[in-house]
């Protein structure tokens, strides 16, 4: 008779699904309040560059990116197979990104300071690149579920950079 192996099946926590939720989403109400006064403004519209795509598109896809954030932090949250030091980087990685997130509304469009905007993404964009490597090695569907995050960040950034320059 063979013994079979035990199989660890996690089970869905919607609580810690609802606390990623709300970080995430919460970091793109911040960064709204600021980008919703602005955007509508002769100052944006006098640095927006041509290829800047629509507000109804980059507010998609924005939501898009939070839902993808979320997930990524709800994977994060519960896995228990990493030990508390990996752990706790993690999350303070996270936390690092969800606040440059935020920032950076407040200084693009909250200030219109473009200059400190493009140094601030740069910041951004290296803290989300930070963010997939680590996780690669704790759990690549995070690693996974960032990459988009990166690549509409690093267009973002050029986007700021030619706003800036």
């Amino acid at each position: 008779m063979k013994k079979e192996a035990k199989k660890t099946k996690s089970k869905f926590n919607f609580k810690i699904f609802i606390i990623s939720i709300l970080l995430a989403y919460y970091t793109g109400a911040i960064g709204s309040i600021f980008t919703s006064t602005s955007v509508k403004t002769q100052w944006y519209e006098a640095i927006k560059p041509s290829i800047t795509p629509s507000g109804k598109f980059i507010g998609t896809v924005w939501n898009v990116l939070f839902f993808l954030i979320a997930l990524s932090l709800y994977l994060a949250f519960t896995n228990k197979s990493v030990k508390t030091k990996q752990r706790n980087l993690l999350y303070s990685l996270f936390a690092i990104n969800l606040v440059l997130n935020g920032v950076w509304s407040f200084l693009f469009f909250g200030l219109r300071n473009t200059l400190a905007g493009f140094t601030e993404i740069i910041l951004l964009w290296v803290s989300i690149l930070s963010l997939v490597i680590y996780a690669w090695r704790i759990d690549k569907r995070i690693s996974y579920l960032l990459i988009p995050y990166l690549l509409w960040v690093l267009f973002a950034s050029y986007i700021n950079f030619l706003s800036a320059f």
